[in-house]
């Protein structure tokens, strides 16, 4: 059984008990880690693909140490001008050990605390069309004149009726906050 995870910005062949070193990650040494987009599975000849991942499929993995790969030497040379540059660089890694592979039932990964600030400034948008929506009369009308017109157009009259973030707004959304 092999699997093909996305991890730390990358793509790797898993198996159980294999190490795999990867872009440094935040988890201290010891730690188990749980990687949740899987690409692919392969389990006894029954392969199957993501679109774009396998929901309920999860690698998990254990980190053994973090460390630096080995020196890259970074030379640059311009033949007859007397130019040479000579860089060195040591990428930092994490040793990882695959403990196993599940094909269904695995949690998903916690949601971020990013995701939460954009769910809130979500709801003052809708809030305030809603306010606006019983001045307007004929809604399916209103719809269909809306489609014709430009984003420019569109901005323009969010900004009269009073609809907040509608700078950031692309057309459809312009025209379904109008429509209310």
């Amino acid at each position: 059984m092999y699997a093909i995870v996305e991890m730390a910005g990358q793509q790797f062949k898993v198996a159980k008990d294999q190490k795999v070193y990867v872009h440094r990650l935040q988890e201290e040494e010891g730690k188990k880690v749980i990687f949740d987009k899987v690409l692919l599975l392969e389990d006894g000849g029954n392969v199957t693909v993501g679109a774009p991942v396998i929901e309920g499929a999860a690698v998990e993995a254990k980190v053994v140490k973090h460390l630096k790969g080995d020196k890259v030497i970074v030379f640059k040379k311009k033949r007859r001008k007397g130019y040479r540059k000579k860089n060195g660089h040591r990428q930092y890694l994490t040793e990882i050990l695959v403990e196993g592979i599940v094909a269904k039932g695995a949690k998903k990964a916690p949601a971020k605390k990013a995701d939460t600030p954009v769910s809130k400034e979500a709801t003052p948008k809708k809030a305030a069309p809603k306010a606006a929506a019983p001045a307007k009369a004929a809604t399916p009308k209103v719809a269909e004149d809306l489609s014709s017109k430009t984003v420019a157009e569109l901005k323009e009259m969010a900004k009269a009726n009073g609809i907040s973030g509608y700078s950031s707004m692309k057309k459809a959304e312009l025209v379904e906050a109008l429509s209310k």
